[in-house]
């Protein structure tokens, strides 16, 4: 979606960082081109990011969610949680600054549980949990809340007030929402379809509206089917297998049409799934024995007003200074923004945040919970960043990286050694990915790097003397489990994402990303063809396949791909543009990408392929995890149909 040109190669073709020095508080960024340019600020609210000191708050160690009860079932112990959402004060910023309202994730029985990002829930192997998903967006006296950001209503969304756009204005009413575990190997009644949305139970719900979505009640007689339990007005309930290799899930808002506004309200939290065969490490890893040296960093990126309030754009023209004529006069959506990127780095919800580290090893379970924004990670110091593990569980092998990316949804499973760092050393977490939409390529030379004085930073290490000897494994002797076998294949398919500019107004767009197949009747110029998410359904494995999917990037900008209830293999990528002088080159994974995956980046003009086995009956979705872009069409149905 944007207009800079990006070479769409591997991001680890060079390694640029040579040395990284603060002088008079300004970054420079020296790498093998010279001095690396820096984007101007990003835009925003009312407080200047400039102005928030950095590193003043303590890294909040995110606790565990408290767990409600043991369920007996016949198959064994089933672990259960309560877990509503509530609108609540956080102190994101420093200490000095207002608080800032936002809606958590926490549990209904321990006040002092609500949280953005959410305290993680601990999941053990072949040990199934159940939740009870609440929307409890309700005032002192049990009325709704209204949105507590701006809801375009000429999008297709859940729209419970059935305005079918309305005249543009912002959407005020009860806040429809259903909480997705991303990477969940689930029943489809559990995984969190977008049109299974609910209200929040209040007394106040105008006549008219509807309750919940059109696939609520379906996935209701599943749930009650299977496991006994019914669904109360305002909720909804999940139980998840636990089936998967260990590794690191997150759940997140998933309701069509609002995810990017729900989630960036703070509706986000991880799930830790650990044990079982794929969880024995040759060797000891970091935290084994003693979780101060396990750290969970979920990463996101805000904008904020000068009362705490976070901003989040209420008019197309933040995004490219398009001010009308809007929907219904045009195709363009007067509220919706194609990307919204912050303006101040947000690490287990504080601005800036430090952590005092001994000179030991540390393993970090890192999270881009952004709505947009690729981040590129190194240290200040030029330290090392063992990868061994990413979405889906371990690598084959740990992989010595000098930086680390992530695009929205992606995890990485670090161990980040401090032990050759001098106590009172301060070591920088940077961030060299872009302000704006990624394309691949190299920092600097193929796109200009985060703003140094806000978004380059992400958080501080404050290097402190060991209590302890450390007994860790050295990470290049770890040996790691292999990662699952994905199967034989049975079928290859082709799949497309698309952009769309406006088709009455020139040169304005885009004005909605699809998703869709795509032609190859002309092998020399193949073509998407792009579908919404209401079209027939075109994407349906047979339960005990294999397949692969290709899937080809017509747009400008790098997406990332996410796909339900599978975690597959990438293949390969090749180039298929025809304008390019690479094309037909293919490339293998990277190091970084050599486990299993549920979210993979696809590069403009490249075919990415993937692999992944489909072994459970149900209704599922595919789509891009930049909200804003499943937001508005980025996103179809995956029917995985049973075997005839």
């Amino acid at each position: 979606m944007k207009k800079q040109q990006s070479r769409p190669i591997a991001i680890n073709r060079r390694t640029f960082v040579k040395s990284i020095g603060i002088a008079g508080g300004a970054m420079l960024l020296r790498g093998t081109g010279g001095t690396y340019q820096a984007n101007a600020q990003v835009p925003g609210g009312s407080l200047d990011p400039t102005t928030i000191t950095k590193y003043a708050s303590p890294l909040f160690r995110l606790p565990v969610m408290p767990r409600k009860d043991v369920i007996t079932a016949a198959r064994g112990p089933v672990d259960f949680y309560e877990v509503a959402i509530r609108q609540v004060r956080q102190q994101m910023l420093p200490a000095g600054l207002p608080p800032t309202t936002v809606w958590a994730y926490g549990s209904p029985g321990a006040a002092g549980s609500f949280h953005t990002p959410a305290f993680s829930v601990e999941a053990r192997w072949g040990r199934p949990v159940r939740v009870k998903w609440i929307n409890d967006l309700v005032d002192t006296a049990g009325k709704y809340l209204p949105p507590l950001l701006p809801t375009d209503q000429t999008l297709h969304w859940a729209d419970p007030g059935h305005q079918e756009g309305g005249d543009g204005s912002p959407y005020t009413g009860p806040v429809p929402d259903v909480t997705h575990l991303h990477g969940a190997h689930v029943d489809e009644e559990s995984d969190g379809y977008p049109e299974m949305w609910f209200l929040p139970n209040a007394n106040n719900i105008p006549a008219g509206y509807s309750k919940v979505g059109p696939w609520y009640q379906y996935f209701a007689d599943k749930f009650y089917q299977k496991h006994g339990a019914g669904w109360e007005p305002g909720s909804a309930m999940a139980q998840y297998r636990n089936d998967q290799a260990a590794t690191a899930l997150w759940f997140h808002a998933h309701a069509l049409g609002v995810t990017r506004l729900n989630m960036y309200a703070g509706l986000s939290g991880m799930y830790l799934l650990r044990g079982g065969p794929s969880d024995q490490v040759g060797g000891v890893l970091p935290g084994k024995n003693d979780s101060r040296y396990e750290v969970p960093l979920v990463i996101q990126d805000r904008c904020f007003n000068s009362d705490g309030s976070l901003f989040y754009p209420d008019s197309r023209v933040f995004f490219d200074g398009f001010a009308g004529p809007y929907k219904p006069s045009s195709d363009i959506p007067p509220l919706w923004n194609p990307e919204v990127f912050g303006n101040s780095m947000v690490v287990n919800g504080n601005t800036w945040p430090f952590l005092r580290v001994e000179r030991r090893r540390y393993r970090f379970r890192i999270l881009n919970a952004c709505n947009a924004r690729v981040i590129l990670l190194t240290l200040s110091n030029g330290t090392p960043i063992w990868q061994i593990g990413s979405d889906g569980g371990f690598l084959p092998e740990p992989a010595m990286l000098d930086r680390i990316l992530l695009a929205p949804s992606e995890r990485a499973d670090v161990i980040i050694d401090f032990s050759r760092a001098r106590a009172g050393e301060r070591i920088l977490m940077l961030n060299l990915g872009p302000d704006e939409p990624f394309g691949g390529g190299t920092p600097g030379v193929d796109f200009n790097i985060a703003d140094p004085d806000t978004t380059g930073q992400v958080m501080q290490f404050r290097v402190v003397s060991s209590t302890g000897a450390d007994v860790s494994t050295p990470p290049d002797r770890l040996k790691l489990p292999p990662p699952p076998e994905v199967g034989t294949v049975n079928l290859t398919r082709q799949v497309s994402f698309n952009e769309l500019d406006s088709a009455v107004l020139p040169n304005v767009g885009p004005q909605i990303g699809l998703l869709g197949e795509v032609d190859l009747s002309n092998p020399d110029a193949p073509a998407g063809t792009p579908m919404r998410w209401m079209d027939q359904v075109t994407e349906t494995p047979i339960v005990g396949s294999t397949e692969i999917w290709e899937v080809y990037d017509f747009t400008e900008d790098a997406h990332p791909f996410h796909l339900h209830q599978v975690e597959f293999e990438i293949l390969n990528r090749e180039v298929f543009d025809p304008l390019s002088p690479d094309r037909g080159v293919v490339r293998a994974p990277e190091a970084w990408e050599r486990g299993r995956k549920d979210t993979v980046i696809i590069y403009p003009g490249e075919i990415t392929r993937v692999k992944a086995h489909f072994d459970i009956v149900g209704r599922y979705v595919w789509h891009c995890h930049m909200v804003e872009h499943e937001d508005n069409e980025m996103m179809r149905p995956c029917e995985v149909m049973p075997a005839a």
